[in-house]
């Protein structure tokens, strides 16, 4: 039926091969998307645990995240056709549209769990600031890089601050202080790899430190200071703000060695773990495939921070390396917090585990930061005919 091919994906297959060269194909670091994959079945396979689809559970959940995993796909596949260099060629464009995205909560959004950083879309509910994430690191990549050589003059650090300041400022409007951290640490992270001066990184960590107080009697609302001072002592409020760590460790520390089977957790088929779907499903694996199965997620999210590093050290320019260094320190930070926050060494701040939380928003951010690092790597060597 199709002339000199097997099946209709061979020819699919063809013309995909034509628009994107051959020699870019070969780059693509398969040890990415396989560790990519095996973790969003991890958390597609969780996700059916937590909200007990084997047992009369709705499948809402899986059906809202598989979708999205099949349009990650798509979204990445379209993004791998576009050399990354080109988005730093609509630097101003991106960074309005980042604004603009989030200003648009405070006209369309809805509150959901204290933040105002939603928008309700019918069937699911949008979140801006997660694909502002891309954005942001797409915009301020181009702004370091432009920088490069004269970064460390107090003109141009005040004006790359302030580059930053202004998502920050209003993602904390939104009441999100999670997702201000995260963009707080990409931003640290690329200025660090940017080459920014260790006197202007003393100076941050110092002025932050003169003005923690400040941030605790003005800043910080009273709900967000309950948090730190239960992470500091669980046992504060365990009816209340303390719960969640405390079921979430006892559910992790009840799965021992080889945990209580899939779809078998006592404490998340009896609803005592929290959120146990979204923010907590690190508590539904380890009480189900105990320290084994949490330790091979530990694995595979380290394999694929290491390959994230390796395609950042292998990039062909500053732009490709602070992409992939802004989307590193974005997993990094959202691996450690979650992972962090259910076993009590980290405060709660409703971090999502990437890839395997359940989430339409997390979940295509987190594939189009990969498809960036995918991007990069396969562009990483000049491409001679």
């Amino acid at each position: 039926m199709y002339k000199g091919y097997h099946t209709k994906g061979d020819l699919i297959k063809m013309r995909y091969d034509n628009i994107v060269d051959r020699k870019l194909l070969r780059n693509i670091d398969i040890g990415i998307v396989v560790t990519a994959i095996i973790l969003i079945i991890i958390g597609i396979v969780g996700i059916a645990s937590a909200t007990q689809v084997t047992s009369g559970g709705t499948p809402k959940y899986i059906t809202i995240q598989g979708v999205a995993f099949v349009l990650g796909i798509i979204a990445v596949l379209l993004l791998l056709l576009i050399d990354y260099n080109s988005f730093g060629d609509m630097q101003t464009a991106i960074y309005i549209i980042n604004v603009l995205l989030l200003l648009s909560v405070f006209v369309l959004g809805k509150e959901v769990k204290g933040a105002k950083s939603w928008i309700d879309l019918g069937p699911i509910n949008f979140q801006p600031s997660e694909l502002v994430k891309i954005g942001f690191i797409l915009a301020f990549a181009k702004h370091l890089e432009t920088r490069k050589d004269k970064l460390n003059s107090i003109k141009n650090v005040a004006i790359s601050v302030l580059y930053i300041i202004v998502p920050i400022a209003l993602i904390q409007l939104q009441n999100d202080t999670g997702t201000m951290l995260v963009f707080m640490f990409i931003s640290a992270m690329m200025f660090f790899a940017a080459g920014i001066n260790y006197k202007y990184i003393i100076g941050a960590v110092g002025a932050f430190i003169l003005s923690a107080p400040l941030l605790w009697f003005f800043a910080l609302q009273e709900y967000q200071k309950k948090r730190i001072l239960v992470f500091l002592n669980p046992e504060l409020d365990p009816r209340g703000s303390g719960y969640h760590v405390i079921q979430s460790k006892t559910a992790i520390g009840s799965g021992q060695f080889f945990g209580e089977g899939l779809f078998n957790g006592t404490l998340n088929n009896n609803g005592f773990i929290p959120e146990r779907h979204t923010d907590f499903i690190f508590s539904v694996l380890g009480e189900e495939l105990g320290f084994v199965g949490a330790v091979f997620v530990v694995i595979l999210f380290t394999i694929l921070l290491l390959r994230c590093v390796y395609v950042a050290k292998a990039a062909k320019d500053t732009y490709g390396m602070l992409i992939c260094v802004g989307v590193t320190a974005m997993y990094l930070f959202h691996v450690l917090e979650n992972i962090g926050m259910t076993i009590g060494i980290m405060p709660v701040t409703g971090i999502p585990l990437p890839f395997v939380s359940y989430g339409g928003s997390s979940l295509l951010t987190n594939m189009l930061a990969l498809g960036l690092i995918i991007n990069v790597g396969m562009r990483r060597q000049v491409i001679r005919f």
